[in-house]
């Protein structure tokens, strides 16, 4: 049991925020999709492998950040006791699991079209780099960013096999999404990282982070409004957007860089507001 509790804590099945917020995306970008190829049992089909391949890749992610960050790990209050951190599991198990992962994840990658199989392998770049960057740019949420919803243009190459421009706004939406909840997220090790060496939005902008953090919301919902009356969707849809502007406010208000705990209460909702932008999105193919 001990064993299973610690397998558990190295790969976040036990904080299932972290692979929800990497599905949010992959759903949207399916969902749009689904607008312009409503083919009802694929849509449900590729959902349903979409939220695997998120479990998956965003486990496999989280042990290979915690190898790379394991001597920085042991300096913050918060990770030093994550397993690599604290020596209960090897570097070499770790990578162990990382290759059992990424295998299983790969056979689900191969259900989906030639374009989407592509672009799932070419995230691995991004993914397998992003733990690199806090040490190199103050910018590493945007690089997360970048990484995160890569899934946006996969749902939606799943569904219609080509790209087109409503799925890459859509992209730069979440990226806006992801730059300000992980500058929440951050500010819960701010006073560590800034001692170890840690780069962070955090840290760069902690005299100013709700006003950072709120132009990134601000644009995240710019950019949906976008496509909205790029498809020219029925105008009383936009009442949807009202329950996701609102958790982003209540993000806002709530968070304090004094107050980790309330940095976490924060990062957590943007759960609640992922879904409330997929029923946003889903809400195209019903009015």
């Amino acid at each position: 049991m001990e064993k299973l509790r610690i397998i558990i804590q190295l790969t976040r099945l036990d904080k299932p925020i972290g692979f929800l917020l990497l599905f949010w995306p992959c759903v949207w970008g399916l969902t749009l999709g689904y607008y312009f190829n409503e083919k009802t049992i694929l849509y449900l089909k590729y959902m349903v492998l979409f939220f695997l391949g998120s479990v998956l890749m965003r486990t496999a992610g989280s042990i290979f950040n915690d190898i790379i960050d394991k001597n920085f790990d042991k300096k913050v209050q918060r990770t030093k006791e994550r397993p690599i951190a604290s020596g209960k599991v090897s570097v070499l198990e770790a990578f162990i699991y990382i290759v059992f992962l990424c295998l299983v994840a790969l056979i689900i990658l191969v259900q989906f079209n030639w374009l989407t199989i592509v672009l799932g392998i070419s995230s691995m770049i991004l993914a397998f780099a992003y733990p690199f960057m806090k040490r190199i740019t103050y910018w590493p949420q945007l690089f997360l960013g970048l990484t995160f919803n890569w899934g946006i243009i996969m749902g939606w190459t799943a569904m219609t096999n080509n790209i087109s421009i409503e799925p890459i706004i859509l992209y730069f939406s979440a990226i806006f999404w992801t730059l300000g909840y992980d500058t929440i997220y951050g500010l819960q090790d701010i006073r560590d990282d800034e001692i170890i060496g840690i780069k962070s939005t955090s840290i760069k902008f902690k005299k100013n982070v709700k006003v950072f953090v709120g132009a990134c919301y601000s644009l995240c919902v710019f950019f949906i409004l976008i496509i909205f009356f790029m498809m020219e969707m029925n105008k009383y849809l936009l009442l949807l957007t009202i329950p996701f502007i609102v958790t982003f406010i209540y993000q806002l208000k709530i968070s304090k860089i004094s107050n980790s705990e309330s940095c976490l209460i924060a990062f957590n909702s943007n759960n609640l507001t992922g879904l409330l932008i997929f029923i946003f999105i889903f809400s195209f193919n019903i009015l």
